[in-house]
């Protein structure tokens, strides 16, 4: 069963549905692989073994009928709750079915473990959880990304075939750039968000799926969207690009990597480069921080900020005290410049199809000093990420990031970005640029995958 284990998410289905794979074999050698690969990676904080047993006996012939999945811990469960990877979130989570469960449950799926995140979802590099951090299994000492870090490092190391996350800041996509997949930020709406407790306040945080490939993609966010995301050839695209921080202020690696993929892009359609312009990207990204933020300010008392559990780390108690601080003229300000970035890119997508710059500026970094080398010096990770991640958010556009490439054994992400509605697009442009290039970075596996190649640097 092992072989069906290494199949990737749809072949899985395929494979299950044609009597070709036995569904209770698959998932006890999921669970098998779990306890043997996960202690070096921490990527699962939690199984069920009995509850995964349930769901599979009671699953019904769906589109993922069998296949086992991960999902974050950001989302109930009938029979856990979610923690956010924090000893204190603010609000009072209980067990309940969550829109992602149900979306599983009703395609058949198995829920066969609960992602680690970083804490609150506040990072982009997963390197701080209650669980202790997550870690990226190309290099068990560098960041996996966050705040998905577990989802991301569980289908890396092919524990599963596909994983639920979920995309607040970027949280989707930079653990997909640093693991070495396939990330969707779908268009805010399109996908579940029931029973997630900013689901009422939130604007922009969405479930997506985490996968090797587009076409698996497809298959999960399909699924969580409650409707087929239909697959087709690209038109020419007209591809966009800037002259800004996200694309320029790069390693010359990722530089290298992601204007090699954009070309690939570009001669597999048939399509063309354009520059733009994207004057407020900076404000913009200023903009959906504060947002994220104030949004979250529901249920915070000086009361409550007092009597914060003591094992909630530092920087988890500072960012819940720093929102109490957020002044109303900012969070209004801000949501102007939505408007504003909103417009700009109105006009902008009757120039291109898509716009595309590096998912993350840099690979991943090391965990104990998530900083990273930049032609403008050193950064965080956090900084220096959110320039690329945050307009999706504010604005709800669809946003993926596919593999491209890799530096000193680790990989490289390329983000486009397309219109409201168009998330197929972006599915569609991804299996073009597979295509284009050989497959090669979407079927490249890290060390804990036995048996399977490596990158190269």
């Amino acid at each position: 069963m092992s072989e069906a284990l290494d199949l990737p998410l749809r072949a899985q289905a395929q494979a299950i549905a044609a009597g070709e794979a036995d569904a209770a074999d698959l998932l006890e050698a999921t669970l098998r692989r779990i306890e043997e690969r996960n202690p070096a990676l921490n990527a699962i904080v939690e199984t069920f073994p009995e509850h995964s047993r349930e769901m599979l006996a009671s699953a019904p012939q769906g589109p993922l009928h069998g296949v086992p999945i991960v999902i974050k811990d950001e989302w109930p469960l009938p029979w856990r709750a979610q923690r956010f990877g924090a000893a204190d979130m603010l609000a009072s989570p209980e067990p309940g079915e969550s829109g992602p469960y149900r979306a599983l449950r009703d395609a058949g799926a198995v829920i066969v473990g609960v992602g680690n995140m970083h804490e609150l979802g506040a990072s982009s590099t997963g390197n701080v959880s209650v669980y202790g951090p997550a870690r990226n299994p190309w290099n068990t000492e560098r960041c996996p990304g966050g705040s998905s870090s577990g989802p991301a490092s569980a289908v890396a190391a092919r524990l599963v075939a596909g994983a639920v996350g979920a995309d607040g800041v970027g949280s989707i996509r930079y653990p997909a750039a640093y693991c070495g997949l396939t990330g969707l930020k779908p268009t805010f709406g399109r996908s579940a968000m029931a029973g997630h407790h900013m689901a009422e306040l939130s604007t922009t945080i969405v479930s997506g799926a985490l996968c090797a490939d587009a076409a698996d993609c497809r298959l999960l966010d399909s699924v969580l969207y409650g409707e087929e995301l239909r697959a087709g050839r690209p038109p020419a695209l007209r591809i966009g690009v800037i002259r800004d921080e996200p694309a320029e202020d790069v390693a010359p690696a990722v530089r290298e990597a992601c204007e090699t993929a954009i070309e690939d892009l570009r001669g597999a359609t048939g399509g063309e480069v354009r520059e733009i312009e994207l004057p407020e990207l900076a404000a913009a990204t200023l903009a959906t921080v504060l947002i994220a933020n104030s949004e979250s300010l529901g249920g915070i008392t000086p009361e409550r900020l007092n009597n914060l559990d003591p094992e909630l780390s530092p920087l988890g108690r500072g960012l819940l005290k720093y929102r109490v601080l957020l002044p109303a003229v900012a969070t209004i300000k801000a949501q102007q410049l939505r408007t504003l970035a909103r417009r700009t890119l109105a006009e902008v997508f009757e120039q291109v199809d898509v716009i595309a710059w590096p998912t993350v500026p840099a690979v991943a970094p090391p965990l104990e000093a998530p900083m990273v080398e930049l032609p403008s010096g050193t950064l965080t990770a956090d900084e220096a990420n959110v320039r690329g991640g945050a307009l999706a958010n504010l604005t709800g556009i669809p946003a993926i990031s596919v593999p491209v490439g890799s530096s000193d054994g680790l990989p490289i992400g390329l983000q486009l970005q397309a219109v409201w509605g168009r998330d197929e697009l972006l599915l569609d442009a991804a299996e073009a640029l597979e295509e284009a290039n050989g497959r090669r970075w979407v079927e490249a596996v890290p060390p804990p995958a036995r048996g399977a190649e490596t990158l190269e640097a």
